[in-house]
């Protein structure tokens, strides 16, 4: 794991079935490669713990990546 997303999930906290549902969004849009996918979960995290959305607005895209015009991406 290159960035620990989980911890900061937990401190911001984040429910395990939300995080789960942030990291299929993520892994969705990256299959090939696990980095960014990691990147992008943890900036929908921070975007969280800064009041910028909410986990369900983030969810509610459907996407993690840049392509969604939205979601995590554009946290």
């Amino acid at each position: 794991m290159m960035f620990d997303y989980m911890a900061a999930a937990r401190r911001v906290g984040i429910p395990g079935d939300k995080l789960e549902c942030l990291v299929t969004l993520a892994r969705a849009d990256f299959p090939d490669d696990e980095t960014m996918a990691e990147l992008h979960i943890l900036r929908a995290i921070l975007a969280v713990e800064r009041g910028d959305a909410s986990v369900e607005e983030i969810l509610s895209t459907g996407s993690a990546g840049p392509r969604a015009g939205g979601g995590i991406a554009e946290s």
